[in-house]
């Protein structure tokens, strides 16, 4: 069963919002996301033309004559898959809607970010905007548009929800990952396999395309500490030292698999709370499917009795994951980050407003919330006075509760559940 082409993506919506006024528009994410069914469903409803640099003869149409074959659907919508493929593209596309600024010419996907290679940043300034596709979040699985997001930032508090999931349903979901080829496989034998060699593909294929670095058959390691480490703060030096990479090579090598949609790294935040805010980001892979094999994690062998650190680094990462998809088509759009000081203060997520609102999140990967657990919130909330709008435990029980002005626990599947 091919679910990637049953069910409908939630960033649809933003895509075709950006088409209106926008001359070039990029769809981006890991290779194996969905962007090419998307975009060709996209395409289809425009009556446009979809071509692929996946295709050899395509790829050397391109390679030879790039003026030539940005301008074969004049009138249309061009869409073009996996252009960065094809680098020498970016300049014919700059030349072309310079000429014919009209929006909605061109729709490119791209299984890298391709605002961040050197070869397009400046050509495309201005011109594109860029939309991320991530894998299927938890609701478009279950045909539902998330609006957890808009709702907390609004101050609900989710008291009403009931959850019926366990600790082990959200391993098992976080075990699955997000990938919708790998999800359709009907056994983790499959799936293991399927994501195996996915990782091979990315490094023989879509890093070499994009990078010059030498020593690309090193990601593959460099990919199992991240994993091993997700949801994490970012140490360059004990990175490096594990990795054997000196650490002043280090950083391209993370940029480089942020750029392919593998990882992705959440800022520190401060708000002048203490002056001894750490300020190192936590890196976390952006699919849990992808971090759980890596690190040879399954959800049997993930019990409070196992393995319970690396079980609730992984739910942690999977939490992130859901809010990361969901900030692709909220209303509100604030940005995401993490908070520490020196002195312990720890929360796991800062959602910040343009207008200056701060909702936080904390993830427990057990069911029991005590009320030690609210310290953090508690800290943030009695700092920030009414800028602070709200502040949830998500935990791995069943109910909801409150826990003081501002603050509650509320299930995981909060996260995607409707109204």
């Amino acid at each position: 069963m091919n679910q990637e082409k049953k069910l409908p993506r939630s960033i649809t919506s933003r895509v075709e919002e950006a088409l209106t006024d926008t001359r070039i528009v990029t769809l981006q994410g890991a290779r194996q996301v969905g962007k090419s069914t998307l975009a060709e469903e996209i395409v289809t409803r425009h009556s446009g033309r979809l071509v692929t640099l996946d295709d050899e003869l395509t790829r050397t149409a391109a390679t030879s004559d790039p003026a030539t074959f940005v301008r074969q659907f004049p009138d249309g919508l061009l869409g073009i898959d996996e252009v960065q493929r094809v680098p020498e593209l970016v300049l014919a596309l700059k030349a072309a809607v310079d000429s014919d600024p009209r929006p909605g010419r061109f729709l490119l996907t791209g299984s890298a970010n391709l605002l961040q290679l050197p070869v397009t940043q400046d050509s495309l300034a201005g011109r594109a905007e860029s939309v991320e596709l991530f894998g299927f979040s938890q609701g478009e699985l279950l045909g539902i548009r998330e609006t957890f997001i808009d709702r907390f930032l609004a101050g609900e508090l989710f008291l009403e929800h009931q959850s019926d999931l366990t600790r082990h349903d959200y391993l098992i979901r976080a075990c699955s990952g997000s990938y919708p080829e790998a999800l359709s496989r009907l056994t983790e034998r499959r799936r293991a396999a399927w994501l195996d060699n996915y990782i091979q593909r990315i490094v023989q294929r879509d890093a070499a395309d994009i990078s010059g670095l030498h020593r690309l058959a090193d990601l593959p390691r460099l990919l199992r500490l991240l994993a091993a480490r997700t949801s994490t703060e970012l140490n360059q030096s004990n990175l490096a030292t594990d990795a054997d990479i000196p650490v002043r090579t280090l950083p391209p090598y993370l940029d480089l698999l942020q750029t392919l949609y593998l990882i992705d790294r959440l800022p520190a935040w401060s708000t002048n709370l203490s002056k001894r805010v750490v300020d190192r980001p936590t890196v976390f892979l952006l699919d849990t499917g992808l971090a759980a094999r890596l690190t040879n994690l399954a959800a049997k062998g993930a019990g409070i009795d196992t393995n319970p650190d690396a079980a609730g680094r992984l739910i942690e990462t999977f939490v992130i994951g859901e809010l990361r998809r969901q900030l692709g088509w909220s209303n509100e759009t604030p940005r995401m980050h993490h908070f520490r000081d020196r002195d312990g203060a720890e929360v796991d997520v800062i959602l910040e407003t343009p207008d200056g609102r701060i909702a936080a999140i904390e993830v427990k990967a057990g069911a029991t919330v005590r009320t030690k657990d609210t310290r953090w919130l508690t800290h943030l909330r009695d700092h920030l006075g009414k800028r602070f709008v709200g502040g949830l435990i998500l935990h791995a029980g069943q109910q909801a509760a409150p826990l003081g002005a501002r603050l509650a626990a509320a299930p995981i599947d909060t996260l995607w559940a409707s109204r």
